[in-house]
């Protein structure tokens, strides 16, 4: 998103969404000085070290477009963010991507160390579960299955698995890709507008819409991930860029190409507006617009 963009609606409802969620996440974790004192404070560093606050914001987004307010959503929107945090922590250390930077500073294992940092994100995974029971036993279940073997956890050993694969632009390398997106990334994206409806007590009809959006929009959302890594700065990504490229990872634009994979994001956004239509929920259809036209 160029900083001319007509995005000021989003821009607002994106800045609220962060505050309303910093000051839950500063509520839930634990103080950087309780025992152990090392342990909480590389919690919070990686937690509260700033980002877009997506997830967050789209808890809040589908909790609003069907009636609930951001006190009812809270530790949902803590939750899913604790969740992120910890899985980016994990794909930081040296056994995963070994990368050294993660929004604009060190990453949590050079900050602190690896071993800290693992039990940082075993802490943090756990805190979010915890958060998530406030909503009851079905949010707990699906943030769970976000995270597990057949979501987060699995995209990532499908990660692993494919890297240094050799492209031949077969309908199975198209559905490797998406696999491994729909876990890495969708998966938490969808749980996020599973647990705002369900803060909101939602019919299955609505869940099912917000779930569909979530989908379609996570999707989008890697695709543009995967084309700023090919074309922006780590000043502007406040990461470091083209490492995936580097070490072999299967991505869209190595898959498809930069056009065809802009594309591609467009036409996921076109199917997560789709399926928000029978919905009243203008701030995340900008979201998603956001999710693919960023530049960060």
């Amino acid at each position: 998103m160029s900083a001319a963009a007509p995005y000021s609606a989003v821009t607002a409802f994106l800045n609220e969404a962060a505050g309303l969620a910093d000051a839950a996440l500063d509520r839930f974790l634990p103080p950087a000085g309780e025992t152990p004192a090392r342990l909480h404070e590389a919690m919070r560093y990686s937690v509260m070290a700033g980002g877009k606050r997506l997830r967050p914001a789209l808890v809040l987004g589908a909790c609003r477009a069907l009636g609930g307010d951001a006190a009812r959503c809270a530790p949902a929107m803590a939750a899913v963010e604790i969740f992120h945090t910890y899985t980016l922590i994990h794909d930081d250390l040296p056994a995963m991507d070994d990368d050294d930077l993660r929004r604009g500073r060190p990453t949590c294992h050079k900050a602190f160390d690896e071993a800290t940092a693992i039990l940082a994100g075993d802490a943090l995974l756990t805190l979010s579960l915890e958060l998530a029971a406030e909503h009851g036993a079905e949010a707990v279940r699906v943030l769970a299955r976000a995270g597990g073997s057949r979501g987060v956890v699995g995209g990532q050993q499908d990660d692993l698995d494919a890297e240094g694969r050799v492209l031949t632009g077969t309908p199975a390398d198209r559905a490797l890709l998406e696999r491994i997106h729909r876990g890495k990334t969708a998966a938490l994206i969808r749980a996020s507008c599973e647990l705002g409806a369900l803060a909101a007590n939602a019919s299955n009809i609505q869940r099912a819409a917000l779930a569909a959006f979530g989908e379609a929009m996570g999707l989008a959302f890697q695709v543009a991930d995967d084309v700023l890594d090919h074309t922006a700065d780590a000043a502007t990504l406040g990461k470091t860029p083209g490492k995936d490229a580097a070490s072999g990872k299967l991505t869209y634009v190595t898959l498809l190409g930069l056009d065809d994979a802009r594309a591609e994001a467009r036409r996921l956004l076109d199917s997560a507006l789709e399926a928000l239509a029978p919905l009243n929920a203008p701030e995340l259809a900008q979201l998603a617009r956001f999710a693919v036209e960023r530049d960060r």
